[in-house]
C-alpha cells in the first residue's frame, strides 16, 4: 500500500513526497548549498518540513530548526550563528523579513498549509524580495544523484550564558550513516511495523517530534499524520478517523486529555492506538497511571536531550513496577553517576548523570569554546541532570543542576530572560526560575529587586519584553523582594527563591 503523509486535511503519498524532496534538493544545490552547510527551516507543522529534512540528506547539509514563536532578532541571530545559506519558511512567518537583505541570505517562501491557516488565523502572502517556493519547485527537475552521508538536525539550545548554541553532529565515516540508525530505531524505539500510522501535533522545530517523524520517514512503511496544534478532542477524533497506531504525547497534552468530560472521552473509538511515546519533561506518576487506566499499557517514556539523543526507554508495565523511573539505557549504552569530584558513585546514590550511547555519535557546539570540558567523563556526557540508578539498572531523575525551565515541553533558559529584564530602568536585579504548573510542568517566575520608588506589574513586564524575547518565555508570575537572597559569593541564591514553590509538590523538576 502507498505510504501517506497527512497534514490536517491535506494529503500526499510517498512518491510525490520524494519527488518534491528531490526537486528541493536540486534547488538547494543550485543556490550554492553544499556538504556541511546549513539550511534554516521556519515552518509550521507541514510535510514540507520532512521534505526539507530529506532534501538536506541528498545535499549533505544540516537543517536548522527555528522556533517560529521566537522574535525576528532571535531567528536572525541563529541564522547568522549557523551560517545557514538559505531560509525556507512559510510566507506568514518569513514576512518578518521584508526582503533577503534582512537576513543576508535568500528566503524561499512557502504556501501556508490549510491546517495552520485555520489554527493560527494566518494566510499565504507574497513577500517582496522573497522567492515563491512552489513556483520554483514546478520548474525544477529532481536531483538524480544518491543521498550523501546524513548530517541531520542542528537544533539550538542555550547554556549558562543564555546565548543560543547550535548542536552539530560530528561526521564519523567509520560509523554507519545516521539514516541507518533511524531505520534501526523504527523498531528498537518506536516498535513500528509495516502499515503503522504515526501522529504528532507537537511542533517539528522541537528535536524529539522532528527526529521521531524522521524515523518514520526512514522506516519507509509508516504513514505520518501531522497537526499544527494539539487539541484534545481533535486528537481523539483523528485516532478514530485515521486509525492511528502510534503517537507522540507529552504530559501537558495528557493533562488536557484527562480534563475532557467523560461523555467526550467515550465518544471516540481509540482502539487502534497501541503505542505512545513521551519525552522532554517530567511525567507525574498520577498522570501516567490515569492515562494507562484509560488507554491501557501503551505508554512509553524516554529520557534524553538534543545533545545526546534518546537514551532510555520504559514501558507502562515497567513504570508501574518502578514508579518515577525513566527506564534503562537503550542497548549498547551505559550510565555513570558521578559526585562533584567526578568519582563514580555506587548503586542507589544520587549524583550527576553521565550517559553514552554510540549510535547517536559525538557532537559539538557552534559558538562555545571549552563548554564541553566539564560535561564529559571519557565518552560519557551530562546535560546537567541529577539522579541515581537502582540495583536493576533503572534510572531515576531527581533534579537538574542547571537552571533550565521546561514548560509545555519547551526548554526555557533563565539567563536570556534575566538579561532582557535587567534592561528595564525600574529593575535593579532579578532572578528567573521555574515553579510547578499542573498542566505545563513548569511556569516561568521572576523575582525582582526594584530601584527605589519604582513599581512594575504584569502589564509593564509584558509590554517591555514584547519583541525582545518569545512570548512563551515571558514570566507569568512576578515576585517583588526588598533584597534578593545571595550566597557568600554574591551570586543570587535561586534555590531559596525556588524552594517555597516546590515545598508541597512530590517532584523536584
Amino acid at each position: 500500500m502507498p505510504v501517506d503523509f497527512n497534514i490536517g486535511a491535506s494529503k500526499t503519498n510517498r512518491a510525490l513526497f520524494h519527488d518534491r524532496a528531490l526537486r528541493l534538493a536540486a534547488i538547494l544545490k543550485a543556490m550554492g548549498v553544499s556538504e556541511d552547510d546549513a539550511v534554516g527551516a521556519l515552518l509550521y507543522n507541514d510535510t514540507l518540513y520532512l521534505e526539507v529534512v530529506e532534501a538536506c540528506r541528498y545535499v549533505g547539509a544540516h537543517y536548522v530548526t527555528l522556533n517560529w514563536h521566537g522574535s525576528a532578532n532571535e531567528i536572525k541571530s541563529i541564522m547568522q550563528d549557523s551560517a545557514a545559506k538559505i531560509l525556507i519558511g512559510h510566507s506568514s512567518l518569513t514576512s518578518f523579513f521584508k526582503d533577503e537583505y534582512a537576513l543576508g541570505v535568500p528566503i524561499l517562501a512557502a504556501k501556508v498549509p490549510l491546517d495552520a491557516e485555520a489554527e493560527y488565523a494566518v494566510e499565504h502572502c507574497q513577500n517582496e524580495g522573497q522567492i515563491e517556493l512552489e513556483a520554483l519547485l514546478e520548474k525544477t527537475e529532481p536531483l538524480t544523484t544518491q543521498p550523501l552521508r546524513t548530517r541531520g538536525i542542528m537544533p539550538y539550545t542555550s547554556g549558562s550564558t543564555g546565548k543560543p548554541k547550535g548542536i552539530r553532529r560530528t561526521l564519523d565515516p567509520s560509523r554507519p550513516d545516521s539514516y541507518e540508525t533511524y531505520k534501526g530505531l523504527a523498531e528498537l524505539l518506536l516498535k513500528l511495523q509495516a502499515g503503522d500510522r504515526f501522529y504528532t501535533s507537537a511542533p517539528l522545530y522541537h528535536s524529539a517530534p522532528n527526529v521521531l517523524s524522521t524515523i518514520c520517514v526512514a522506516s519507509e512503511t509508516t504513514d505520518i499524520y501531522l497537526r499544527s496544534r494539539f487539541d484534545a478532542e481533535q486528537f481523539l477524533s483523528d485516532i478514530e478517523q485515521f486509525k492511528i497506531t502510534h503517537c507522540y504525547l507529552v504530559p501537558t497534552m495528557m493533562v488536557r486529555l484527562l480534563k475532557l468530560p467523560e461523555e467526550i472521552r467515550g465518544r471516540y473509538d481509540t482502539s487502534s492506538l497501541r503505542y505512545s511515546i513521551s519525552t522532554g519533561s517530567a511525567w507525574p506518576q498520577d498522570v501516567k497511571e490515569a492515562m494507562i487506566g484509560w488507554f491501557g499499557p501503551i505508554f512509553y517514556e524516554t529520557y534524553g536531550a538534543s545533545e545526546i539523543g534518546f537514551m532510555t526507554l520504559i514501558s507502562s508495565e515497567e513504570s508501574q513496577r518502578k514508579p518515577g523511573s525513566v527506564g534503562k539505557v537503550l542497548p549498547g549504552g551505559s550510565i555513570k553517576i558521578l559526585d562533584d569530584q567526578a568519582q563514580e558513585l555506587p548503586i542507589g546514590e544520587t549524583g550527576s548523570i553521565y550517559m553514552h550511547l554510540p549510535m547517536f555519535g559525538e557532537f559539538s557546539y557552534s559558538n562555545v569554546q571549552g563548554d564541553l570540558e566539564g560535561l564529559r567523563y571519557g565518552e560519557h556526557v551530562t546535560v546537567g541532570d541529577v539522579g541515581h540508578v537502582d540495583e536493576e539498572d533503572y534510572l531515576f531523575i531527581s533534579d537538574r543542576k542547571k537552571d533550565m525551565i521546561i514548560s509545555g515541553g519547551a526548554n526555557i533558559f533563565p539567563a536570556e530572560i534575566e538579561a532582557a529584564i535587567l534592561e528595564m530602568p525600574e529593575v535593579l536585579d532579578c532572578a528567573v526560575f521555574g515553579a510547578p504548573h499542573p498542566e505545563f510542568g513548569e511556569s516561568v517566575v521572576v523575582a525582582l529587586q526594584l530601584a527605589p520608588g519604582k513599581t512594575v506589574n504584569q502589564k509593564s513586564i509584558n509590554s517591555f519584553l514584547e519583541g525582545k524575547i518569545a512570548k512563551f518565555k515571558i514570566p507569568r508570575l512576578i515576585e517583588i523582594h526588598d533584597e534578593l537572597p545571595r550566597e557568600d559569593s554574591g551570586k543570587i541564591f535561586k534555590q531559596k527563591l525556588r524552594a517555597p514553590h516546590w515545598k508541597s509538590v512530590e517532584r523536584a523538576i
